[in-house]
Order: C-alpha cells, then structure tokens, then sequence
C-alpha cells in the first residue's frame, strides 16, 4: 500500500506529462502545416504572370516601310548602333550623342509623337478588334518630354481618337514594372486588360537617351481566354539597394519566379542602367549563372540605342517577344527607369510553350 501510493501519483504525473507533450506536438505540427500552407500561397502569388497579347515599338531603327519592323528587330538583336552625334530637338549649338526617331520632313516634336502614338494605338486596335466593346482596359501612361503637358494631353487625346479602339479605357497610377508587380497582387481575376503605352520623345536632357515609343497590351491568364498569348510576362523582382549583392538576390528571385533553368535563358536585356551598375550586372549574369554562351546572349541596349528611361522596360519587354515568334528562348532583363541612382528590376519573358 505504502509502495502503491507513489507509483500512483508517478502514473498520473506521466499521464499529464505525456498529454502535454502530444499538445505541444499537435500544437508545433499544427504551426509548420500552417507555415507551409502560408509559403505554398507566397510562392504561387510570386509565381503568376501576365500574358502579353500585343506589342507595337518605334525607336530610331524603324523607318517607314512594311518591313521596317523586321528590320528593327534585327537590328536590336545584333546591336546596331544608332547612338549618334546629332543635333537635339532644341536645336543646341553643341552636338549631343542620342537616338531619335526618323521624321518626316518639317515633323516638329509634337507631328511627330501624334503620328508615332496614333500607329502604336492601331497596331494595338487590331489586337484589341478580336475583344468583346465592353472589355475593360486599365491604361498606364508613362511619358518622358519636354513637349509641355496641356500639349501632351491634347495630342494624347488626338492619337486616342483616331485609334479605333472601342473598349472603355481607365488610367491608372504608376510609374513602370512596379504597376506590374502590384496588378499581379490584386488584379489577377480582374476582366480587365492592361494596356501599357510609354514613349520618351524630345527629352529635356538629350545626352545618351534614346527616343522610342512603345505599346504592350496584358492579360491575366485566369480571366483571358479569347486570345493566344504570344509570350508571357513573369512577376519582377526590384533589387532592395543598389548593391552587387541585393542584384544577385533580385536576379535568383526572378528565376525563381519562373519554371525554367537559369541556362535555359536565351537573351539577356540591359536598358535603363547607370554605366555604374554594368560591373554588378557582369557578375550576377555570372553567378546566377545566366545564359550558356554569355557574349552571344547579352544586349546592352543602353550601348547601342540609348537610354529610354521611362520606356525601358517596356522597350526590351517588347523585343523579347518580337524575337520569342522566332526562337522558343526565354529572356532576362535587367532594366532600370528615369530616376537617377534607381534600383534595377529583374524581370523574365517566356514563350508560351514554356510558361
């Protein structure tokens, strides 16, 4: 009895020692499941993409004629220089090195942008002809000129006219690839498209730029199913600071975005960086490591056109998909914007038989 007493009371002390271990497990199980379902979701939201159902761009390698875009693409593709000596639109006394789009004869800044945005709205109708009236469009309107704003507004308003494109159409907030990253945040299941026109024409700061205007029609793969998308845009990925280090990070988080190898990647873009970042760029294409045959891969559309600034994103985009109708390879792109000292994006175009 004497013996019985205590080995009791241990029986109970295990038995409770016992309940609240198996508590802490189910409640420890209970948290990694959750964890894991929480990073599951993370990484499928970091995993979506746009579609890209259209693409028109105008820099100073196309000239008029029907064969002036294949002749553009080629062109970017090799590097051809159209980085000048020339004079600006302000008529300086001092030659600037830039790009410019071909004019017509006696074009002003302001002939010219109308004429150039009024085809990028009708290469963007004729995509836009395939839709539904009350398909909605989202606009995004990125602009880089010296041609004052009321003249902007108005030439705007003047090229929109004469487009032909029927939708309904809502300007939205933003500034580049960050509208991107937000609308696949919050506006995946949304009906509307979105439409990105961006164009830098006549910069107040003519010194290594490039004049180029360009239009990029997006759908969201869940809610477009009318149209065949000829590449897909997967989610950016912006450096945190302009660093060797946060570039590398931003460059493996892009990749990891899609469902793709690092050496399957086919080209890699530069545009829109300062000629500071070029050393950071070089290492993390090495260290990722990007491409299989590094020189034939690489353009450096800042060398060989210019800087587009607040087009350049959409500038590369645009030739990635050009060049995807040709050859299955993915793109990487490395793009920066009109701020100075800004951190790159890191972004990936895929065909759509890789996406």
């Amino acid at each position: 009895m004497a013996l019985g007493v205590p080995f009791g009371i241990w029986c109970a002390l295990s038995v409770v020692r016992a309940a609240l271990y198996l508590g802490k497990c189910s409640v420890v199980d209970a948290w990694n499941d959750e964890r894991e379902t929480d990073h599951m979701q993370k990484v499928r939201r970091g995993r979506r993409s746009q579609q890209v159902l259209a693409v028109s761009l105008y820099t100073a390698l196309r000239e008029q004629g029907a064969e002036s875009r294949e002749v553009q693409r080629d062109g970017l593709h090799k590097g051809t220089k159209v980085l000048n000596v020339q004079p600006d639109w302000l008529v300086s006394k001092e030659r600037i090195r830039h790009s410019r789009l071909p004019p017509e004869q006696g074009e002003s800044p302001e002939i010219l942008l109308r004429r150039v945005l009024r085809q990028v709205l009708i290469d963007i109708a004729k995509v836009l002809k395939q839709l539904p009236e009350d398909k909605p469009l989202a606009l995004l309107l990125d602009m880089s000129s010296s041609i004052p704003e009321r003249n902007l507004s108005e030439l705007w308003q003047e090229a929109w006219s004469e487009s032909g494109i029927r939708q309904a159409v809502t300007r939205i907030e933003g500034t580049g690839l960050s509208v991107v990253d937000a609308w696949l945040d919050a506006r995946v299941n949304d009906q509307a498209l979105l439409l990105v026109v961006a164009f830098q024409v006549a910069p107040a700061v003519a010194q290594d730029t490039a004049e180029a205007v360009v239009g990029l029609l997006l759908g969201n793969r869940r809610t477009q199913t009318l149209l065949e998308p000829k590449a897909y845009l997967h989610r950016p990925e912006q450096e945190r600071e302009p660093t060797s280090e946060s570039l590398l990070y931003a460059t493996s988080q892009a990749l990891g975005w899609v469902p793709v190898q690092a050496l399957s990647i086919g080209h890699a873009w530069v545009v829109g960086a300062d000629p500071a970042r070029r050393a950071a760029i070089t290492m993390a294409i090495a260290a990722a490591p990007l491409l299989a045959e590094h020189k034939q891969g690489l353009h450096d559309l800042d060398a060989c056109l210019g800087n587009p600034q607040c087009a350049a994103p959409w500038v590369a985009i645009a030739v990635a998909v050009e060049l995807i109708r040709g050859e299955d390879k993915p793109h990487f792109i490395f793009s920066g914007d009109s701020t100075a000292g800004s951190r790159l994006w890191c972004s990936v175009v895929m065909p759509p038989s890789m996406s």
